[in-house]
């Protein structure tokens, strides 16, 4: 792991995904790993922790993952979009996607699917198969088994951006994105009947 990453408690790894930011999907299997971005990924339960993540079956991606029974999740920032865009444009079984996207692998704890260097979040998910959601909607469910965070960005449970750069990204279409705004607290107000 990089310096200043700590644990998130798995009950609480939802909340590196609640806001629903791009991630880069981590594979491998038989010694070969693959990288793809992708928007479609959410929170699905909290005990045990899992996630769903929607999947094209034509991706190289999706195959070591159906070989593998795993995957990982790392939370890119604005400053990795160029790379995003390409490993969300590039395909796998074209060579190495990793150093043509510009990315650098390094290794889970918990599972082979690799993690990219340079993101804010991390999450090791392994499949729960439920093989009709995967063949019909291309959805996988998984369980969260280890997330990590930058605590630069992620600390007691809330993101906190104070270098822009860092700001985790969301995808529109055709290359473009945007980037997580500021965070407040609403609590105050709401439970003051305003």
């Amino acid at each position: 792991m990089q310096n200043g990453v700590h644990p998130v408690p798995l009950e609480k790894s939802y909340l590196l995904l609640n806001h629903g930011p791009v991630t880069l999907v981590g594979s491998a299997h038989a010694g070969r790993s693959n990288v793809m971005a992708a928007s479609w990924v959410m929170p699905l339960d909290f005990d045990p922790p899992k996630v769903v993540l929607v999947i094209d079956r034509n991706t190289l991606t999706r195959d070591l993952i159906e070989a593998s029974g795993e995957f990982s999740l790392s939370i890119p920032c604005r400053s990795m979009a160029s790379q995003v865009l390409a490993a969300g444009s590039l395909s796998g079984r074209d060579g190495e996607k990793a150093p043509r996207c510009g990315l650098e692998f390094f290794a889970a704890s918990r599972v082979a699917a690799p993690l990219v260097r340079g993101c804010v979040a991390w999450l090791e998910c392994r499949v729960i198969p439920y093989r009709d959601n995967q063949d019909r909607h291309d959805l996988f469910v998984a369980e969260v088994v280890s997330a990590h965070a930058d605590a630069a960005v992620f600390s007691q449970g809330r993101w906190h951006f104070s270098d822009d750069r860092q700001r985790t990204l969301h995808y529109q279409a055709g290359g473009a994105f945007f980037v997580t705004g500021e965070s407040f607290d609403a609590s105050e107000q709401a439970l003051a009947g305003g």
